[in-house]
Formats: structure tokens, sequence, C-alpha cells
């Protein structure tokens, strides 16, 4: 039986899956929408779609480096409670994406997503499976490859929720490493200030510009706090300009050249980091569950 657009789009408003695995369980089922339903039901995809509107928040950050040194692949993977993050069924599923990262070297989510298991299953069939195992909503939320060509990738975890990959040009695994250390610690927005947006900068400028005035000093006196204000943020969110964890004399920037080295980029991935979680009331939802 042809499987039509219409009867696609019906089952997807049905069980809430994706518009692949709606016209898989259709074609498996030679176009009956029952047993299509039942079919998703029985591998899980409905119930994961069902699920899919729950907020992860939890999960794991993975970091695989290639046997040369000059890839890195780095991924976060959540869920919605820690509990299923310390499970093996979840770590065996964050370590088989990693992996596949580190193999298929993907340039943003979407192109990894669109990668096929070892075993032939699609990345969604997988996670819907793993959505079924453990009872919560999981989602592979971003991924990125770093090379390093002319340089070396520096690798630090921190724990399993805070990862960091550097790529630094004239400097060994070691210096790689501190610096990639630093990071995790101190979190900076960019490398230098020339990487700052200018939007950003003229916000911060506003901000001390109006805090600068309410203190009544002159114009001449605001201008001078301003520059100086300024230039301690500046310092702050750009790695060159932050203390060294390991050393706080010494700047990222006068590390750097005291070693004749240059970072060429960074990536910094910490779990649920942007993600809006939901505050829970416990008494409520023991109330919500006894009113059934």
């Amino acid at each position: 039986m042809a499987i039509t657009a219409s009867m696609v789009k019906e089952l997807r408003a049905r069980t809430g899956a994706g518009m692949m695995d709606c016209k898989k369980a259709l074609g498996d089922t030679n176009g009956d929408m029952e047993a299509a339903i039942d079919l998703m039901r029985t591998t899980g995809a409905a119930k994961a779609a069902k699920k899919s509107g729950r907020i992860a928040a939890e999960g794991l950050v993975k970091v695989n480096l290639s046997d040369d040194g000059k890839t890195a692949t780095i991924l976060e993977v959540n869920s919605e409670t820690d509990f299923v993050t310390k499970g093996e069924i979840f770590i065996g599923f964050v370590d088989d994406l990693g992996a596949l990262a580190l193999q298929t070297k993907p340039a943003n989510i979407d192109e990894f997503l669109a990668q096929t298991m070892e075993n032939g299953d699609s990345l969604e069939k997988a996670r819907a499976e793993i959505v079924a195992n453990t009872g919560e909503n999981v989602t592979i939320r971003r991924v990125q490859t770093v090379s390093a060509a002319a340089g070396v990738i520096g690798v630090y975890k921190h724990g399993e929720r805070i990862a960091v990959l550097t790529v630094l040009e004239g400097a060994d695994e070691a210096l790689a490493k501190d610096i990639a250390m630093h990071i995790a610690a101190s979190k900076p927005e960019c490398i230098d200030e020339s990487d700052l947006s200018a939007k950003l900068i003229e916000r911060e400028k506003a901000i001390f510009i109006e805090q600068a005035r309410e203190s009544g000093k002159p114009e001449e006196i605001i201008e001078k706090m301003i520059v100086g204000r300024m230039k301690k943020f500046v310092n702050e969110v750009t790695l060159t300009g932050q203390p060294f964890v390991k050393d706080p004399d010494t700047t990222i920037a006068a590390l750097l050249k005291s070693n004749n080295a240059s970072i060429k980029s960074f990536v910094r991935f910490e779990v649920g980091e942007g993600i809006e979680k939901k505050e829970e009331n416990f008494a409520d939802e023991v109330m919500a569950q006894v009113k059934g």
C-alpha cells in the first residue's frame, strides 16, 4: 500500500513522533494506522515523543581524541535526572555517540543527528530506545569537532559535567591541558578583546556610565572611571586577560608569551548550561499525585 503524506501527518499528530519514524512504521504495517501506533508504542518511538517536551538539563559530556592527537570531538547528551546519568544504559549510549562523533567528525549537531549507529539504526531510533529503557526524556544536545593540524589539542574534564578542548600552537600537551583546565574554572567568553562583540561592549559601557553618573562625580572623573571599569570587564571575560588559576600573579597572555605559544580556539561544554530548569515544588507535586 502506498504511504501518503496525509497518513504520515495523521500518525505524527496522534503519536508526536518524527516524520521518518512515522513513515517507517506505516511502511512496516502496510499502512494500517492502528497497527503502526501499536508498533511505535512497542519500539518506544511514541513513548519517546510524549516525553520529548520534558526538560532534560542533567546529563554527561563526552570527549574523544584521535590516536594521533590531531582531532577531537566534544558532545553533550542530556537526561531529566542525574540518577539516569549514572546508569550503564545511559553511559553506554553516550560512549557509543562519542565514538560515532570522532568517526564522522560532524560540523554541527544537525549533521551528527543525520548519522546512523554501528548497527544501522538512526540516532533518533537509538535515542527513543534509551527513553523507553530509562523512562526519561533524553536529548542529544550538541557536538563539536576541533582539529589541530599544526598545533596541539588540550583536553580537560572536570568530573562528567564540564569538558574543555583547546587548540594551541607552539605549545606542548601539558600547557594545552593547563589552559583547558583554566577555561573550565574561569569560563571566559572568548580569547581576547578582538573577539568581543561591539554590542556587548556598548551595553556594558552604558551600564557603567549610568552607575558612575549616580555617584555625582565630575564628567572628567567619570570618564576615567569608565576607562578603568571597561578594562577590568574586558580582562574578566577574555581568556588572555584573566589571571592563570594555577598562578594568579600571571595572566594567560603572559603565560602564553613566556612559552612562545598562542591559542587558536577553545570549546567549553557544561551540562545543562543555558537550559531553563523547571522549579519543582515537592508539596505541590505530591498533592497533584494524590488528586490523580
